[in-house]
């Protein structure tokens, strides 16, 4: 594979004001940033609910690696995605939501500046390797920022194949020939272990969007001798477990290279549990609501594990959405945000770091599928109250669900004044 390019050495200078900032956030000289400036794997599941994982009180799934990671890391409790996994993605590659970036179904604007362009343009090798469905044709993920890829699913390089066994995937864009006997996760880990490998001296981002564990529900290497591969929900197990241990094998490798107190990594779901499958969460069940605008459907685990700069075991109560981690990452690497755009989300770059920061009071949904029966919504949210467009309320502590939604008319001083706080954020996200 190709080396990063050179130009990167220069595109490095563009960056000097966002490293300025850096160096006195951090109390650094430049030489000593230059030589701490982290690795970022930033890594994320395909339909993966917070439920399922141990360190979040799930009971149905075997996720020790995750579960480490939390006990030596940060859990956050309310990281919220959207329904689905494109609007995900692309809200979290932009750092904007949906009514600004989301033009077309499980396409990314080719207009819209991307975490990618902004790392690599801050000297950082770049790389993606699992899922795109983002669109663009077979040179969208170059032109999106990422240096190499392994991916399924990019529109006019590959065949739409499966993503599994006898996997259709693309290496840097062209079809991937050789690995028809081989488990397409094990592909895109190898592509991903190798890119680390290659750039160990030199800042990295490795971007992970795992195929693991959306349907079709298959066995994986790792399920028992003479299960088939029909799309069969006993499989989930299976395929939670390997995501799990494909995740211990980044850890592994940054281990082996000496790189865990330099490399900062995330761990992250697109949306909500797939609706056939029903988890355990501590006493109560929990049914997957991928599609809805319910907790179950956007409510998503995430982990951060930086070794020596996380406090290990912490728990962090506050609020984030996928519009976050563009401008954490900028604050971090000392990256420049784009200019000339909205950029919606706000760092959690001191909360990483133990500190309080300036935590979310709420976080904003716009979410247009264009699907079947699944309507276009717009909401905010606290970590209590809920506020639909339509004028719908509900008390998250009481309602999770959202089975009935509170009548104006009975509304209570503090009711009321959730409205019209929740009602100017609506107003002013148009």
């Amino acid at each position: 594979m190709a080396e990063p390019m050179d130009r990167r050495d220069f595109l490095q200078m563009t960056a000097a004001g966002a490293a300025t900032l850096a160096l006195a956030r951090f109390g650094l000289s430049g030489d000593e940033f230059k030589a701490k400036r982290p690795n970022v794997v930033l890594i994320l599941a395909d339909d993966l609910g917070y439920e399922a994982l141990g360190c979040y009180g799930g009971k149905s799934y075997k996720t020790p690696c995750l579960d480490d990671m939390a006990k030596t890391g940060i859990r956050f409790e309310h990281c919220y995605a959207t329904p689905l996994c494109t609007p995900s993605r692309v809200q979290l590659m932009t750092g904007r939501y949906g009514f600004r970036n989301y033009k077309a179904w499980a396409t990314l604007d080719p207009k819209e500046k991307t975490l990618a362009q902004m790392l690599r343009a801050a000297g950082y090798a770049t790389c993606i390797s699992g899922k795109w469905q983002l669109g663009g044709g077979e040179k969208a993920p170059q032109n999106a920022g990422f240096d190499e890829h392994c991916l399924w699913q990019v529109e006019g390089a590959d065949e739409k194949g499966e993503r599994y066994h006898n996997a259709k995937l693309v290496l840097n864009g062209k079809p991937y020939k050789g690995i028809e006997d081989k488990y397409g996760p094990d592909v895109q880990s190898d592509f991903i272990l190798n890119f680390i490998e290659r750039n160990k001296n030199r800042p990295f981002f490795a971007y992970y969007p795992m195929c693991l564990p959306h349907a079709p529900f298959q066995k994986t290497p790792d399920s028992k001798p003479g299960t088939g591969t029909t799309n069969n929900t006993e499989f989930f197990a299976d395929m939670v477990a390997y995501a799990d241990k494909l995740v211990g094998k980044v850890i592994a490798k940054l281990d082996a290279l000496g790189l865990r107190e330099n490399t900062l990594v995330i761990f992250i779901g697109d949306n909500g549990t797939d609706r056939r499958i029903t988890s355990a969460l501590g006493d109560r069940k929990v049914k997957g609501e991928k599609g809805r605008t319910t907790d179950a459907g956007t409510h998503v685990p995430m982990i951060v594990n930086w070794k020596g700069t996380t406090a290990p075991g912490k728990v962090c109560a506050d609020l984030v959405d996928f519009s976050d981690f563009m401008p954490t990452l900028a604050e971090i690497c000392g990256a420049k945000l784009p200019e000339g755009v909205t950029i919606d989300g706000r760092s959690f770059q001191p909360q990483i770091r133990g500190q309080v920061g300036q935590p979310r009071e709420w976080i904003f949904c716009f979410y247009d599928p264009k699907l079947g029966n699944w309507t276009r919504k717009r909401y905010a949210q606290d970590k209590r109250w809920k506020l639909y467009d339509d004028g719908n309320l509900f008390d998250l502590r009481a309602d999770l669900p959202e089975a009935a939604p509170l009548v104006t008319a009975k509304d209570t001083a503090e009711m009321a004044e959730a409205r019209r706080r929740l009602q100017a954020v609506l107003d002013k996200m148009q």
